[in-house]
Order: structure tokens, then sequence, then C-alpha cells
């Protein structure tokens, strides 16, 4: 019987010559692959000590660090499902997904060591422990008390591997659950289109707590046997350092306009690279042809969400045309419905909807929400407005719900809503995303002061410093008499986002 677990299909896919390496840092560090069953297996070690059984849920919210990647690699072999947090959520938001998941493993940032164990003890979690950006702390301290361990343990086909929380534009976060097939396959798929190939070397940049950075591009080095030149976050200095010696890099589109940015970003320093990838936000039809313009290479765009990994990809070979998305993945069927779910004819306007071996579990715990989300035939409501041509690509023109997306994060306003209401002197508020020049949508607020009260923009912001991740929190805030509404008493934020459109420029 097949073992479904995603690291096997990993550990078939490491280089013959186990002294290559698979992640080297700017301070020298070095993981071979020889390392990795290694370095997890005590972790494994760990995880058996403390009786953790597959199917329990490991929440991580740590910085980028080889060590964070071992223990990925190591919840994979033991059955365990990760649940990777933004390192940006405070200690009260990470209480929420605490509760929700009901972890058996909380693993922390050591600079928050009260707050962590203040939290433990209301919610009464088992194990806690500290991985630092060193990767050092209590969790390695305990893991490598252990022997290594060698099992990993079989999984099907559907046992989930992860569970990613996302955003909607109302009511809680979600918990899209994603098996281990779901992510195989969608690795599988983007390590044949992207035509990756021996001797390829990733520049990573990216965190390693979303869809992007963790699972689409580590797991395509994983299975090329790549090297990952592993960066803790965009440093400009270093990638610049760093792009002669790589082959592939994946971004936001942040990352590329500060490339531009620089005189030093040049042909000649991108002459051994092949490939260039963005996502996680819209890339600007004009930075797409500013960087053709100045490397002759045209970025490779594509598209995808949390509960799917990548669901589309303009070609490796064949036209890269900005302010497109590209072709439905291999294996993924994809249509432009309308509200009933009815396909519309070629260039119409409608709602994303598809479905593939990559597409999610539902939503944990949610049963009914779940439900909302998937037509009768199986096909998920993207809640993405786009559009496709008689050819079959895709572009995507807006999105049905509210949500923003800002440097590659996914924000809903209503939680930010909420927060500015229950401020002293303010009536209500409307959250929108409006273009942002290096964040693809920055968070503006627009408040209605209560009568007689004069609120001001740094008293809101410093209300919500230590109630919001900094990437939430609103860059502008604008005052109003009356927030625009229809004729049903909705908010018209179409309107506020016309108004405000630009707020970033000049």
């Amino acid at each position: 019987m097949q073992n479904h677990n995603l690291y096997a299909l990993f550990q078939s896919r490491f280089p013959a010559d186990e002294t290559a390496a698979f992640i080297e840092t700017p301070d020298g560090e070095t993981i071979l692959y020889k390392d990795i069953d290694r370095l997890s297996g005590h972790f494994l070690g760990l995880f058996e000590k403390l009786g953790l059984q597959a199917g329990e849920r490991v929440i991580v919210q740590v910085s980028k660090s080889p060590a964070a990647m071992m223990l990925y690699l190591a919840c994979l072999r033991h059955g365990l499902i990760y649940i990777p947090l933004n390192t940006a959520y405070t200690v009260a938001e990470v209480e929420y997904f605490a509760r929700d998941a009901e972890p058996a493993l909380i693993v922390g940032d050591p600079a928050r060591e009260a707050e962590f164990n203040n939290l433990r003890d209301r919610l009464g979690i088992a194990n806690l422990f500290f991985l630092d950006p060193r990767g050092k702390g209590s969790l390695m301290q305990a893991a490598l008390a252990e022997g290594p361990l060698q099992h990993t343990i079989e999984r099907g086909a559907d046992d989930l591997a992860a569970i990613l929380y996302t955003s909607g534009t109302t009511g809680r976060s979600k918990g899209a659950m994603l098996s281990h097939d779901n992510l195989a396959s969608n690795a599988l798929t983007l390590h044949e289109i992207w035509g990756w190939r021996p001797g390829d070397v990733l520049l990573h940049a990216l965190p390693i707590f979303h869809v992007h950075g963790l699972f689409v591009a580590s797991h395509c080095a994983l299975l090329n046997g790549s090297k990952m030149l592993f960066l803790p976050k965009f440093d400009l200095e270093r990638i610049i350092e760093l792009l002669p010696q790589a082959t592939v890099m994946m971004g936001v589109p942040t990352f590329y306009t500060r490339l531009l940015g620089d005189e030093r970003f040049t042909r000649d320093l991108c002459r051994n690279m092949r490939l260039f990838i963005s996502g996680s936000a819209p890339l600007l039809p004009e930075t797409f042809r500013a960087f053709e313009k100045r490397t002759g290479m045209a970025i490779l765009e594509r598209y995808g969400m949390t509960e799917a990994g990548m669901i589309t990809s303009n070609p490796l070979e064949g036209e890269r045309i900005p302010g497109t998305v590209g072709f439905p993945l291999p294996g993924v069927d994809l249509r432009i419905a309308d509200e009933n779910g009815t396909p519309l004819p070629a260039n119409e306007i409608g709602v994303l909807e598809f479905k593939g071996p990559n597409l999610f579990k539902g939503y944990w715990r949610m049963p009914e929400k779940t439900a909302e989300e998937f037509r009768d035939d199986g096909f998920f409501i993207s809640g993405d407005l786009a559009s496709q041509d008689e050819t079959g690509r895709v572009s995507i023109v807006g999105r049905a719900k509210d949500l923003i997306i800002s440097g590659g994060f996914n924000i809903y306003p209503k939680e930010i809503e909420l927060l500015i209401d229950e401020l002293p002197g303010i009536d209500e508020s409307a959250v929108i995303g409006v273009p942002h020049p290096d964040f693809g949508e920055g968070v503006v607020a627009v408040v209605v002061p209560k009568e007689g009260a004069a609120p001001s923009e740094e008293d809101i912001l410093a209300a919500l410093k230590d109630k919001l991740a900094r990437f939430k929190q609103p860059k502008r805030i604008f005052f109003t008499d009356e927030l625009p509404r229809n004729t049903m008493g909705k908010v018209q934020k179409a309107v506020l986002r016309e108004t405000y459109k630009d707020s970033f420029k000049g």
C-alpha cells in the first residue's frame, strides 16, 4: 500500500548525492540533504516522548529559520497537522486559533514567552515550547536531548497535513484543511510546468507561514533536490548579492518594485536566472513592463489561494501577458460563472469557480460554511471576479468579497471595523483597500465621528497598535460625515474605493 505521507514523496526525490546542500543561510549555516532525516528525526523523538498522536494539531508561530523548516517536515513525518501562523499576529489573535484548533503543541517566539505562558495557562495547552530566529530555544534543547527517530507514519490520501487559517469578509477566520495529496498534487504539477531542472537554485526570501513560501517555493525545491538560499526576509542588499548564484526566485510584487528601484539591479546581475515568479497579490502591468525592459525577462505571474495552493499559471514557454494569471493548471477544472453557478461565455466577468486534486477538504469544524462555498457539482466558489478568454487565459478583475490583499497578506475589513467602532468618539467606520505602489493594496479606514467628538488619526492608530498585526493596521484614516449607502442601507465600498483610490499617490 502506498504511503501518501508528503514527506515520503520528498524523501523519494532527495538527490543521489546526499552531501548536496538543501539550505544555505546568510550567516553561513548549511543543511545538507543527508541532514534532513536526522534533524527532523530529533523532533520525532520529542513528539514520541510527549505522546503526540497522528492527527493532532501543532500551532507554530516562529521566525523563519532552517530549524523551523525541519519542524514542519517532522510534523509531516509524524502525521501531525501543521498550523503555521503569521509572525505579526499578536498573542491575543493567536488565542482565537488555539481555541479553535485545540493544539496538542504550540511553538512560539521566546521574545513573547510571558504572554504565551499566560495563554497556555488560560487554555490548558499541554505542551508549549519556544524557537528563536537563530533556531535556538527550549524546543531545540528538548529535541536534541532525544535520539533521532526514523519513522514516517503511514498517511492516506485524504489525511490532513496542514490547516491554514484564511480570512473572509465577515465572521471568524476559517481553517482550510489541506491533505497530504492536496499538497503533493499541487507541488508535482508546479515542479513540472515550471520546468525545474537539475542544478536549479532557489532564492527564498518569502515567509514560511503561508502557501507561497512554505508550500509553493519549498515544496518545489524539495521535489527537485535543489538548494535554497534561505533569507530570513526580503533584504535588498542580500538579494542583489545572491542573485548571481540563483536560477529561480519567487516573490510578491513588492520584491520586484524594490529591485527595480535600485540601479544595481541590471540585466547582467540576472544573467544566471531563468525564472522570476510573482504571486500573492496582483502584479501591476507597469511593473511587469519595467522589469522586462530592465532584465530582458518576463515575470511569470500565477494565481492561487489558501484553499487550493496554485490554480492557474502563465506559461513557462509562450507569451506571458501582463495583467493576466495564465491558464488553469493541468488537472484543474475552472469556469467563470454567474451567481447561480451557470458558466458564462468567454470574456464575460463572473465569479471564478474551480475544482481539482489540489482543492482543500473543507473548513475546520465549519461544515455549514464549507457547504456554502461549494456547488452541488463540487466546484469551489472562489469569491474572485474574473474573465477567461477564448484560449482559456484567465484575468482576475476584482473580488466579490471585500477581502484586502496587502503585501501578499489577506486582511478582512470587518475585524478592523469592529475594533475602530468600539473606540471613544467613533460612530462607525468602513475599511477598504486601495492601490498602493509597494504593497499592492493599502488599508484605509473611513471613519464617521460621533456628534461633537473629534478623534484624530493618531489616536485611532495608537489604539489599534497592540490589537492588530502590523500588516492589518490602516495606513491612512479619513474622516467623513456619513458613509455612502445603497437603498438597502449597505455601505457602498466601491464608492469609497473610488473616492480614496489616490490616497497613496505622490
